[in-house]
């Protein structure tokens, strides 16, 4: 995929419409990967519009299948499109699309999650962190099955400035379930703060775009869905290594409704549990009856650095979880009573 210089303006020529591609390679949207086309041609173009101006761009777009969207992207003007499709089912109506925009679409079956990002646009797009974003964009109307696990993998990858963001800040527009959208963009305070909304806030400008009805999707899913658009800051607000960050984030949220004290005693062993809980929560100076959905990105940045400092005073701290000690001890105590029954028989 080479570097385009100024394009001339570009309609794709008249083609199927997704309805009738779905009916000609009789497509069938799979329950068990949350499949769901958007047919309403209007609606993909709207998303298109909230990734900003695609024009002479390069775009990545993400399980395309039958290919409303990918025709949007094309005829706002992308320079390029690398499309990532897994499911061999809907290659043929792709290709249907690259025949219409030559030299312009590059179809890849594989999987996202697995797929090497860094290769796929020329190097001479990157930009330095410090600049504006490059001239690459993430779109896709995610499965529900995969969109929560690959925005994680991709938060870690604009953490360590690799994967999509070696070009630079790529932004992404991304449908998700209208729950999960909300949560990604969730305030302090709110009833949707989790785990997500600090992961996604930290690293990013993460705005609400719009929601499309599940009516407009077929077959019509039970919940509406959300497009949310992300743009990695120059700076994160949390300067901390990210698996550092999601594990005392992880660790808070699992008892989102007791007070956060709760979670952070989980990041030590038993034995010092209370006397280093105390400890961080004094040095991030964070209020312990506070609950989770309370706590400010201010709050969670304290915290980590807190949790850094132990870690560097004691090497082991870091690779401690608190259930394999838990599931040590329920072996402990099958082995105990074993022991105790096969003395118990011999007595007999």
């Amino acid at each position: 995929m080479g570097a385009s210089g100024k394009m001339a303006s570009f309609r794709l020529p008249p083609l199927p419409t997704i309805g009738e591609i779905i009916k000609l390679y009789n497509l069938r949207a799979q329950k068990q990967l949350s499949q769901n086309f958007l047919l309403d041609l209007r609606l993909t173009d709207k998303i298109v519009r909230q990734a900003g101006n695609v024009r002479n761009g390069f775009v990545c777009e993400v399980g395309p299948g039958p290919g409303g969207l990918t025709r949007s992207i094309l005829n706002a003007g992308a320079a390029q499109l690398l499309v990532v499709e897994k499911d061999t089912r809907f290659l043929p109506g792709l290709q249907l699309l690259a025949e219409a925009a030559p030299e312009k679409v590059k179809i890849v079956h594989g999987d996202i999650l697995t797929y090497k990002m860094e290769r796929a646009f020329p190097k001479q797009l990157a930009k330095e962190w410090d600049d504006g974003p490059p001239d690459v964009h993430i779109i896709g109307n995610l499965p529900f099955s995969v969109s929560t696990p690959l925005i994680i993998r991709w938060l870690e990858n604009i953490a360590n400035r690799d994967g999509p963001f070696v070009y630079g800040r790529t932004q992404l527009t991304l449908t998700f379930q209208k729950e999960v959208a909300e949560r990604l963009t969730a305030s302090t305070g709110s009833r949707q703060r989790s785990r997500l909304s600090i992961m996604a806030q930290y690293l990013c400008n993460v705005r609400s775009c719009f929601t499309i009805p599940g009516r407009a999707f077929v077959p019509k899913p039970e919940v509406d869905v959300g497009v949310v658009h992300f743009t990695p800051l120059i700076q994160p607000q949390i300067n901390q290594p990210f698996k550092m960050v999601e594990k005392v984030v992880r660790n808070v949220f699992q008892f989102r409704r007791k007070y956060c004290r709760r979670g952070i005693e989980m990041l030590f062993p038993e034995a010092q549990r209370s006397q280093l809980a105390e400890q961080m929560l004094l040095t991030a100076d964070v209020d312990p009856t506070l609950r989770p959905t309370e706590l400010s990105i201010s709050h969670f940045r304290n915290l980590a650095e807190a949790y850094s400092r132990l870690c560097e005073e004691d090497a082991g701290l870091f690779s401690y979880e608190f259930r394999d000690e838990l599931r040590q001890k329920k072996k402990q105590r099958r082995t105990s009573c074993t022991i105790e029954e096969e003395a118990e028989r011999y007595r007999l």
